[in-house]
């Protein structure tokens, strides 16, 4: 029996592997996530992870990372 196999590309993620919660700010100091954001990321719509995406560098910028 032949099967389809769907390609399902990868979610871009903010990532870099620098994986620890700032106690003040509780967000990543890597990516600038909160727990949550990092937590729903693989099954969140594009409109929310958008919106995660346009906060991080405004964050990022406010821990000195």
């Amino acid at each position: 029996m032949d099967e389809l196999i769907e390609f399902v590309p990868p979610i871009p993620s903010p990532c870099i592997n620098v994986c620890r919660i700032d106690r003040g700010s509780r967000w990543c100091a890597g990516c600038g996530r909160t727990n949550a954001e990092i937590a729903r990321w693989g099954y969140t719509d594009d409109a929310d992870r958008d919106a995660v995406m346009a906060e991080l560098p405004a964050r990022l910028a406010a821990m000195g990372s």
